[in-house]
C-alpha cells in the first residue's frame, strides 16, 4: 500500500511547479520574472500616488519610467545573484519566501540610492523606494501564491481515489495529506484529519480540516463516508492500534499504519517517498511493540572485530541475532545449527546466496560434545550467543529426557566448549517459563541458567542468561498456528478464556539480547521488559475479525505444566534496572555441573511416568473433542 512514489517523492508542497520548470525553464522561470517586474512597477506607481496624495499631475513620467526600469533591472540582477530564477528553491516554499524578502530589501536599497543620487534628473522622491517595498513584497508573494494554488488545484487525486481519514495532524500527517492532494494518481483522497490535541481543533492542512478526536471516529467516518484510515504515527504503540481498530470495528473501514521511522529513513530512495509506504494493520501491530533503541557503542565494544558464534542460527531467534550482529562488523560470524535448511535460509538472508560452501555455516548438534569441542577449538570464538533449544511445552512434557539432552546437557556442552577456548562473552537465551517453573521446558531452562551462572564464577568472564517471553511470528508460535487454523476453517483452540502471555517482536527481543550481552555482569540473569501481558482469547478474536470468516473458538483446558499467567521474575528475584530501562538484572544460584542428575531433576520436577501417562490420556481426550485442529492447541504456551 503506497502512493505512487515516482510522483509523491517529487511533489512536496509547492514543488510541482519546479518539477515542471525542468521541462520549460524559459516559460516557467522567466514568466515569473516578468510578473516580479510588473509587481515592482505597480508598487512604485502606488507609492508615488500615495506620496503625492493622488495629485498625479505633479508626476514626472519620464523620470518615473527610468526609475521603474532601474527597479526591473535590479530585480533581475539581484534575483539571478541569489538563484531566484534558477530553480534552486521549491516554488512557493518558505525558503523562497525568505529569499524574496532579502531580494526585495536589496532592490529597495538600490532604488533609494538611485533616487538620492539622481533626484535632480528623475525627480522621484527619495522615500518612494521605502514606500514601494511593502507593496512589492506583497505582490511578489501574491503571484507565487496564486500560481501555487492553481497548480495544486490541478493535481488532486482522481475520482476513483478512496476517501481517506488521517489520524495524526503532525509532521507525518501533514506530509501524507500534501502528497495525497498533489498526486493525480494517488489512490487515496484525504477528506479529514483526526487529532487528540485540542489546539488543533480548527486546523486545516492543505485545505483538509481536523474533524475531531479519536473518540469521535465513528461519527467522523459516518459523516465523511471514508473507507480508509491511516494512522500517521511512525512509532505508534500496540495499545493505540487496538483502540483505533476497536473504534472502527464493523464500519467497513480499512486501517493502515506507517512503518517504523528507522525503516523510513533506511528505505531505498528519499525519506519523503518512504513516508507514503504504509500498509494494512497486522496482528503483530495489535499485540507487539516497536523495536527499542540500543546503545551501539556498548554493543560494538564486545562484538566489533570479534569472532562471534551463534548456536541455533537456523531458528527464528538465532537467525535474527545473526542479522543484527552482522551489522556490528564482527571479524567472523559463525552460524551453528543441526538444521541444514534453517542454516541455508539464514545465510541467504545475510549474503543473498545459499551455497553453504563457506566457513560461516557449521552443521553440528550441541548434544555431540566431542564435535562441539572440535569446532570451538578450530574456530576459537570470542563471543557466543546460545539460542539452540527445544521449546514446545506440550511435546517436552511427553518427552522430558529430550529436554534434558538438549536444554541441559546441550547447554552444558556449549558452556564447557566456550570455557575451554576462553570465550569472554557468553549469552544464554532463556525463557519466562524458567521463572518459578512448572513445566519440563521451564525446569530445563532454569537449570541452564544456573549452569551459566556457575561457569561465570568459574571463568570470571561475562557469562549471562537473558530471559523473555513469547516472540511474535517464531516457528511453531501462536500466530502462525492460529493463521493456519483460520485458513483451514477452524476451529481455533485456546486453552482457557483467561490465559495470558507476554509477547515481543523478534527484532525487539534480539536487540535487547544483544544489548544485554554488553551490560550484563557475569552470572546475572537479564530479564527483558515484555510490557503488558495479552489475553490469548483477545488475539484469537482479533485474528478472526481480521480474516472476515466465521470461525469457532474451542477451549481445551490448561495442560500439565502450563500456567494461567506467566511470570518474568520469580519469587525472591530482583527487578532492578540500573543500566537500561528495558532490562532488569537479577541472579540465580549457580549449579555445579558435577551435581547434575537426570533422575533427581525428574523427581524434583515431578516428571515421572504417572504425569506422562496422565498427559497422554488428556491429549487423546483433547484430540477427540477438537479434531481436526487439536494438534495446533500448543500455541498458547
Amino acid at each position: 500500500m503506497a502512493l505512487n512514489e515516482g510522483r509523491a517523492s517529487a511533489r512536496t508542497p509547492g514543488s510541482t511547479a519546479v518539477a515542471s520548470s525542468g521541462d520549460k525553464p524559459a516559460l516557467w522561470l522567466w514568466s515569473q520574472y516578468l510578473l516580479d517586474a510588473a509587481a515592482w512597477i505597480v508598487a512604485i506607481v502606488l507609492a508615488l500616488i500615495l506620496r503625492y496624495e493622488l495629485l498625479v499631475k505633479e508626476l514626472n513620467v519620464p523620470g518615473i519610467a527610468v526609475f521603474c526600469a532601474v527597479a526591473v533591472v535590479a530585480q533581475l540582477v539581484v534575483g539571478l545573484s541569489f538563484a531566484l530564477y534558477r530553480g534552486r528553491y521549491s516554488f512557493g516554499s518558505f525558503h523562497e519566501a525568505k529569499l524574496l524578502v532579502v531580494v526585495a530589501v536589496l532592490v529597495a536599497v538600490i532604488l533609494v540610492l538611485v533616487s538620492v543620487a539622481f533626484f535632480t534628473v528623475i525627480e522621484v522622491p527619495r522615500s518612494i523606494g521605502i514606500i514601494a517595498f511593502p507593496f512589492a513584497c506583497m505582490f511578489l508573494a501574491a503571484t507565487r501564491y496564486l500560481k501555487r494554488m492553481y497548480v495544486e488545484s490541478k493535481a488532486k487525486p482522481g475520482e476513483d481515489a478512496q476517501r481517506t481519514l488521517i489520524y495524526g495532524a503532525g509532521f507525518l500527517g501533514n506530509s501524507l495529506v500534501g502528497r495525497m492532494m498533489q498526486d493525480p494518481g494517488s489512490p487515496y483522497f484525504p477528506v479529514g484529519l483526526i487529532d487528540d490535541d485540542p489546539a488543533k481543533k480548527h486546523l486545516r492542512l492543505s485545505s483538509v480540516p481536523v474533524l475531531g478526536r479519536v473518540d469521535d471516529l465513528r461519527d467522523v467516518v459516518a459523516r465523511t463516508q471514508a473507507s480508509i484510515l491511516v494512522i500517521a504515527f511512525s512509532e505508534v504503540e500496540a495499545a493505540q492500534v487496538r483502540r483505533v481498530s476497536d473504534l472502527v470495528a464493523g464500519l467497513g473501514i480499512k486501517v493502515l499504519v506507517l512503518p517504523p521511522l528507522r525503516d523510513m529513513l533506511g528505505a531505498a530512495g528519499a525519506a519523503d517517498a518512504a513516508i507514503a509506504d504504509f500498509r494494512e494493520v497486522a496482528v503483530e501491530d495489535l499485540i507487539g511493540r516497536r523495536p527499542v533503541d540500543i546503545h551501539p557503542d556498548e554493543v560494538a565494544g564486545y562484538v566489533a572485530g570479534k569472532r562471534v558464534l551463534v548456536t541455533g542460527a537456523g531458528g527464528s531467534i538465532g537467525s535474527e541475532l545473526c542479522r543484527q550482529l552482522a551489522a556490528f562488523a564482527p571479524a567472523e560470524l559463525i552460524m551453528l545449527d543441526r538444521d541444514e535448511t534453517g542454516l541455508q535460509s539464514t545465510q541467504i538472508s545475510l549474503t543473498g546466496r545459499g551455497l553453504l560452501t563457506g566457513r560461516d555455516t557449521v552443521l553440528a548438534d550441541i548434544r555431540d560434545v566431542d564435535a562441539l569441542l572440535d569446532i570451538f577449538e578450530d574456530r576459537r570464538p570470542e563471543v557466543v550467543f546460545h539460542a539452540a533449544a527445544l521449546k514446545h511445552v506440550s511435546l517436552l512434557e511427553q518427552y522430558p529426557e529430550e529436554a534434558w539432552k538438549t536444554n541441559v546437557q546441550g547447554s552444558l556442552n556449549v558452556l564447557r566448549a566456550s570455557a575451554a577456548v576462553g570465550v569472554t562473552n557468553f549469552v544464554n537465551i532463556s525463557t519466562d517459563k524458567a521463572a518459578d517453573p512448572t513445566s519440563v521446558l521451564g525446569h530445563s531452562k532454569r537449570v541452564a541458567e544456573k549452569l551459566t551462572s556457575w561457569h561465570a564464577e568459574a571463568t570470571g568472564q561475562g557469562y549471562v542468561s537473558v530471559r523473555f517471553g513469547n516472540v511474535i511470528g517464531s516457528r511453531g508460535s501462536m500466530l502462525p498456528l492460529f493463521t493456519e487454523q483460520i485458513r483451514n476453517g477452524g476451529p481455533i483452540t485456546v486453552t482457557d478464556p483467561g490465559v495470558t502471555r507476554f509477547f515481543m517482536t523478534i527484532p525487539e527481543a534480539c536487540q535487547l539480547v544483544v544489548q544485554a550481552g554488553a551490560i550484563g555482569r557475569g552470572g546475572e540473569v537479564l530479564i527483558l521488559d515484555m510490557g503488558e501481558a495479552v489475553k490469548i482469547l483477545d488475539v484469537a478474536q482479533r485474528m478472526i475479525a481480521m480474516s472476515g470468516k466465521d470461525i469457532d473458538i474451542v477451549f481445551t483446558g490448561l495442560r500439565p505444566g502450563e500456567k494461567m499467567h506467566e511470570d518474568l521474575i520469580g519469587v525472591g528475584e530482583d527487578d532492578s534496572r540500573p543500566l537500561h530501562p528495558k532490562i532488569s538484572h537479577t541472579s540465580v544460584a549457580p549449579l555445579d555441573p558435577e551435581r547434575l542428575s537426570l533422575q533427581q531433576w525428574k523427581s524434583e520436577g515431578g516428571f515421572g511416568q504417572g504425569r506422562i501417562g496422565a498427559l497422554a490420556a488428556e491429549t487423546a481426550d483433547h484430540t477427540a473433542r477438537t479434531a481436526p485442529s487439536a494438534a495446533a492447541a500448543g500455541p498458547t504456551s
